[in-house]
């Protein structure tokens, strides 16, 4: 088993546990906190979940929300089975020796 990190991104679930329901909302609060994005940046960060994030913008967060990283993002653990594979491995047949296409021959009409 490949065990690998999955996360869920609650940014929208609280702003609205905070009363803020739009991203205009958000914006003067990452401001005052020296964060200038602009709102199709931020409109992204609300509604999608961020793959890369720098440290700043998620501690302004943490601090306008007044929430903690484990708030904004829930970690959890998955698991994927393997592919199993064949013991002698995939029977492969090389065309060139087996099958061959029989020769045409071309015959005058009659």
């Amino acid at each position: 088993m490949k065990k690998h990190i999955e996360y869920s991104w609650r940014l929208r679930e609280i702003m609205a546990a905070r009363g803020l329901f739009n991203i205009s909302d958000l914006i003067p609060l990452l401001v005052e906190r020296g964060i200038d994005l602009s709102p199709s940046q931020i409109y992204r960060l609300v509604g999608q979940k961020p793959e890369r994030m720098s440290m700043t913008v998620l501690g302004a967060l943490c601090d306008a929300l007044d929430c903690s990283v484990e708030d904004l993002c829930q970690f959890h653990l998955a698991t994927t089975a393997q592919r199993k594979t064949a013991v002698n491995g995939p029977k492969v047949v090389d065309l060139n020796t087996t099958i061959r296409p029989k020769r045409a021959r071309v015959r005058p009409a009659e």
